[in-house]
This record gives structure tokens, C-alpha cells and sequence, in this order.
């Protein structure tokens, strides 16, 4: 069974986006992004809010950078070969390849999705991986703690939830980014 992931690079106090929404803050460098790459590299499907593709969706034609380095041409290789599934009521049109939109979460289905993949899923949207949480779908959580608080805005994990968690692994990185990779053991 392969197993849904949630990752996300957020402030030190929790946050993914400020009170105005911007994360610009937590920008990768390249010894992050590269890390990020290799995480994200086994994914071989995307569950994502309309507001995460909207965002993510500029990985499908890298060359509107301009000269861009290898770190980044790489992980836009590694978005372009998996599967997307934007969980969206709004969304009328997608435009990236190997995607599709599902009008409504639907718990049992991811379930499915998960017990017949071959590859690791990851969800990505604060609002989508709450629902995923809450249905007790997500089997591993990793966290970039950047070195910045925000104080505000839009919580990596949602609001009354209770998780029990073990920690596999950590790491730091030269940045002051901080790796915390946790297994679910609640549910």
C-alpha cells in the first residue's frame, strides 16, 4: 500500500503562508530545494487544493523562468512525471499534463487510491491535507521549519486535531532549516 504524504516548509510558529498570504519566506535554497527533490521524487500522484495547483502549476513550463539551475529543472521533471488531482468545485480547466479534477474529498476513494498505487501519494493545500488528516488518511508528515516567525496566517496542520507521532528522521540544513519527518501513529 503506498502511502500519502504531506509535506510542507512553514515558519518556526506553524505557518505555511502569513496574514497576507505571502510564503516567500520560506523559499528554498538550493542545498533545501535539492533535498525537497529527492523527497518528492518517489511521489507518483499529487492530491491538491485548487489554490496549491494554482500555485504548482507553473512547474509544468520552467523555461518561463528564463536561465534557471539544475535544482530547479529537476524538480520540475520530478512535478511533470506524477499524476495530479486537483480537488476543486471551481476549477473548470487544468493546464498540466496528467491531471484531472474531482469536484468533492472523497475519503474512500483515496483510500482506494492508496491501497492500489505503486508509487507514494502527496497531498499538498493546508485545507485538502486538513481533510486527509482528519479522515486519518495521512501516514507521514514532513516539515521544513524555517527560521522565521510570522506570526499568522494559514496553519500547516488544522485546528482540533489530536495526532500521535514518531519521529524518523531529522536533519539541519546551512540555511538554519530544520527537517522533521514523522510517521502517524494515531488512528
Amino acid at each position: 500500500m503506498a502511502r500519502l504524504i504531506y509535506s510542507g516548509l512553514m515558519s518556526l510558529d506553524g505557518y505555511i503562508a502569513d496574514r497576507d498570504g505571502n510564503f516567500d519566506w520560506a523559499e528554498p535554497d538550493a542545498e533545501v530545494h535539492s533535498f525537497v527533490n529527492e523527497l518528492q521524487r518517489p511521489a507518483g500522484t499529487y492530491l491538491l487544493g485548487r489554490r496549491m495547483y494554482e500555485v504548482m502549476a507553473v512547474w509544468e513550463h520552467p523555461e518561463a523562468f528564463g536561465e534557471i539551475p539544475g535544482y530547479i529543472r529537476d524538480f520540475a521533471e520530478v512535478w511533470q512525471a506524477a499524476d495530479k488531482v486537483v480537488f476543486s468545485r471551481t476549477l473548470q480547466d487544468v493546464a498540466t499534463a496528467r491531471t484531472r479534477i474531482e469536484r468533492e474529498f472523497n475519503a474512500d476513494a483515496v483510500a482506494r487510491l492508496k491501497n492500489e498505487s505503486g508509487r507514494d501519494l502527496a497531498v499538498g493545500g493546508a485545507e485538502l491535507a486538513a481533510e486527509a488528516i482528519r479522515a486519518g488518511l495521512v501516514d507521514e508528515f514532513q516539515m521544513f521549519l524555517t527560521p522565521v516567525a510570522v506570526g499568522g496566517g494559514k496553519r500547516f496542520l488544522p485546528d482540533n486535531i489530536r495526532l500521535g507521532l514518531d519521529l524518523l528522521e531529522e536533519r539541519r540544513f546551512g540555511n538554519g532549516t530544520v527537517f522533521l519527518r514523522y510517521a502517524n501513529r494515531t488512528g
